[in-house]
């Protein structure tokens, strides 16, 4: 049998009778709040902070507001309107048709494409397809092969086939002459449909492609990037008659003077009207 160890033979002395001091126990929280409002010492670690330090790492203050676009002054919309009609008096589509039908085909073909190649398709294509019934009834592949040399011929060809099957079913094979009937067609946005309606019949469109995003930015005339928010805000600070010229107008200033990387300020005639918001570099 094991041995005891000595000091497990002690026995237990009497227990103390002497009062034990109760020690104070604060309330749960209390302490953390009273030391977060202490002047001049950090939150304690592990508090929260407050949603203006966490997302901006700094202090919200009460009168601090987000700046807000100011719209351009109409003297000066006017300056930039007359100096882009006296710099390009014959703008106008580089894309040829002969009819509404053709131009919309020929802009579902210009995405992610030159105009000059597109006009280098569209001639045989029209000559095979005459109406939107033959479209509607071509061969896939067929189309694919003669839309080729534009780039993305597969996604080309399916909103090809899809708009003039829209075109032949609810319109009877007559291109429609609304923007809310041409959007509601396959494969066609905003962007084809004012092209259409500015350039085929006649009806003024904001045409807001990559030029016109870039310029109108620059320009300080609106503060948006999205191409169917800058359209609406254009829409606001341009003349309705002026809508489907002055998109052929920033296009080609676009495409000739202030370009994407380091534009020609320089030279530019809209220098002494232009912020160059988000300019960084120029020429």
């Amino acid at each position: 049998m094991p041995r005891k160890s000595p000091r497990s033979r002690r026995r237990p002395g009497p227990a103390s009778r002497l009062p034990k001091s109760r020690r104070s126990r604060p309330t749960p929280g209390r302490a953390r709040k009273a030391a977060a409002t202490r002047p001049g010492r950090h939150a304690p670690k592990g508090a929260r902070a407050t949603r203006a330090t966490r997302t901006t790492g700094r202090k919200s203050s009460p009168g601090r507001r987000r700046s807000r676009f100011a719209s351009p002054a109409p003297e000066r919309v006017a300056a930039i309107l007359t100096l882009l009609e006296g710099l390009y008096p014959e703008a106008m589509t580089a894309l040829r048709f002969e009819s509404a039908l053709q131009l919309l085909i020929a802009t579902i073909l210009s995405a992610q494409c030159t105009d000059e190649r597109v006009n280098g398709v569209t001639p045989a294509l029209f000559t095979r397809y005459p109406d939107a019934r033959s479209l509607a009834a071509a061969k896939r592949e067929e189309l694919e092969a003669m839309i080729h040399p534009t780039g993305f011929f597969r996604n080309k060809a399916k909103a090809i086939l899809s708009c003039c099957a829209d075109i032949v079913s609810k319109h009877g094979g007559q291109v429609p002459d609304t923007l809310e009937s041409l959007t509601a067609l396959h494969g066609v946005g905003r962007k084809t449909a004012n092209v259409v309606l500015g350039n085929a019949f006649g009806i003024p469109g904001l045409v807001v492609d990559t030029h016109v995003s870039r310029l109108s930015r620059r320009l300080a005339l609106t503060d948006q990037t999205d191409p169917v928010k800058i359209e609406l805000a254009l829409m606001e600070v341009i003349p309705r008659e002026r809508w489907t010229r002055f998109s052929h107008w920033l296009i080609l200033h676009g495409r000739r003077i202030c370009v994407a990387r380091k534009p020609r300020c320089s030279i530019c005639p809209l220098a002494v009207h232009c912020p160059r918001t988000g300019v960084t570099s120029s020429q």
